[in-house]
């Protein structure tokens, strides 16, 4: 049986972002990934011959500490800054676009207003920065180092300044429809927004959860909140990242799907062991690690009986189910947008909040938005190797598509809501449907299936006040370790969260090292 000291199962960003860490201080490591690709949600894949896209089709907010530590220059990779700028699509063209601090196409009173917003809210965003790449102390019994954590961050909500520390704690839980209802009066500029608190999440503009702390974490990046691509697109980064474990000679083995995680039940309690593949292999090991969200790590790989009751009953609480579906379309051309002279930004599909607010709640339910809403993206602008020659690939998050829906997910209804959103697309960009070669769509349950996601939820669980910082995945797993002694986690479902930050898979391999 071979052994290593580490086995990660999960090739996704953060597994391999851990397994660098790990081989860098020497461990001998092991990742295993059930797919024939590396980078889970992020991983590039042919939907149609010759056209090639990634779920997630924008590299966050990655960390550039996590850049630099890992040398992920020398393996390809550049951070350079290549915003997207964020464009809030109008029907008669008369676009709004953020890009940096500046927005146009608004009234000068939204401008003024932005550049005050933009302010604050980029200095809340820099307060919580240092925190993502830190592991959230756990409740109660808290070591000198953990307390002095805590103390950090009173520390700086208190170099805020008295009226901008109420600030902080006056929006920090509102709902996203009132704080742009203070700031502007433009309603695409407000949807626009609003946007970055939302996508993913299970969450609308008046939900009173945690829309704001989403918007600050996808703002800690230093882009403002825009979105970036590095040099070759999510798979310039994924690609990096293999190269870089690779030569600290980590082993990935693709089209390996783990079974079940191997445990001893020993005198001290239980301790897992090792791993048993789909083919009846065992790989033994001194630490378990999983990228894969919680439900599947502890109910399904681990086993609920080997978990103690409440633990159990913890994780299977845990809110997972997605909301985002994902389509994509194999174009013959560059799509052209009424009014736009470039498409190579963020494009947002909502004319308000309202129509935001509308389409969550045909969710509810389990219906698929009567008047969608969408975030268009086109990779191939920005990775030509997604696409043939002169050809392209539009990738579109869609956001309400419910997990459960009413009705069957069948081949019809999948037909009559592509139909439906290429229509909706059609109206900014007429010509589309006569440049499309092929279409996809992913919805919430098509990404649990492939690739193994309880729920198909970005985030592996919802970013909400309750399922945040140590309270993440739930308490006794918060701190990237779990009741098993040598199982620990480093997936989305673990503080930080999710999004291409490389963060969970940071923070958990500091913890395995200490």
């Amino acid at each position: 049986m071979a052994h290593y000291d580490t086995v990660i199962i999960g090739a996704g960003h953060n597994g391999l972002v851990c397994a660098n860490y790990l081989a860098r201080q020497n461990q001998k490591v092991l990742v295993l990934e059930s797919s024939s690709t590396i980078g889970g949600l992020a991983s590039t894949r042919e939907f149609h011959p010759g056209f090639k896209v990634s779920v997630a089709h924008t590299a966050g907010h990655f960390s550039k500490k996590i850049h630099r530590d890992l040398s992920l220059q020398d393996h390809g990779l550049s951070l350079t800054p290549n915003p997207l700028s964020c464009v809030g699509l109008d029907l008669q063209g008369n676009h709004i676009v953020v890009d940096g601090h500046t927005v146009s196409g608004v009234p000068e009173s939204d401008q003024a207003a932005y550049l005050n917003y933009s302010k604050l809210t980029k200095r809340f965003a820099n307060l919580l920065a240092p925190f993502w790449l830190k592991t959230a102390p756990p409740i109660g019994n808290n070591s000198l180092p953990e307390v002095l954590s805590f103390a950090q961050l009173g520390l700086k909500m208190r170099m805020l300044g008295k009226q901008d520390m109420r600030e902080f704690l006056r929006i920090i839980a509102l709902p996203t429809h009132d704080l742009m209802n203070e700031y502007f009066d433009h309603p695409i500029l407000k949807a626009l927004l609003s946007w970055n608190g939302l996508i993913g999440s299970k969450q609308a503009p008046r939900s009173p959860n945690n829309s704001i702390m989403l918007m600050l974490y996808r703002m800690s990046g230093g882009m403002n909140g825009l979105h970036e691509l590095p040099v070759g697109g999510v798979s310039g980064l994924i690609n990096a990242l293999r190269s870089s474990a690779e030569s600290r000679g980590v082993e990935i083995r693709t089209n390996t799907p783990v079974d079940r995680i191997v445990i001893d039940r020993g005198e001290e309690g239980l301790r897992a062991t090792g791993v048993q593949v789909d083919d009846g292999e065992q790989v033994s090991a001194r630490n378990i690690v999983s990228s894969v969200d919680p439900k599947t790590t502890f109910l399904t790989l681990l086993g609920a009986e080997n978990l103690e009751i409440e633990f159990a009953n913890r994780i299977r609480r845990i809110r997972s189910q997605g909301l985002v579906a994902k389509l994509h379309l194999a174009l013959n051309g560059l799509p052209i947008f009424t009014g736009l002279d470039r498409s190579d930004g963020q494009l947002i599909v909502s004319p308000d909040m309202e129509t935001i607010e509308n389409a969550f709640d045909d969710s509810k339910y389990g219906q698929c938005p009567a008047d969608p809403v969408m975030e268009i993206v086109i990779p191939s602008l920005h990775d030509p190797s997604l696409a043939p020659d002169g050809q392209h690939v539009l990738s579109a998050h869609v956001m309400y598509v419910p997990y459960k829906m009413k009705k069957t997910w069948d081949s019809a209804t999948k037909d009559a809501f592509t139909n439906k959103l290429i229509d909706k697309i059609a109206l900014y960009a007429p010509a589309i449907r006569e440049q499309i070669i092929a279409s996809e769509l992913l919805t919430p349950t098509d990404l649990e299936q492939r690739f193994r996601v309880a729920g198909g939820h970005w985030h592996h669980g919802e970013f909400a006040l309750d399922q945040l910082f140590m309270m993440r995945p739930t308490y006794g797993a918060g701190q990237y370790q779990s009741p098993v002694q040598g199982l620990y986690l480093c997936g989305a479902g673990t503080h930080p969260g999710g999004d291409i930050t490389g963060g969970p898979g940071h923070n958990a391999a500091h913890e395995i090292l200490s």
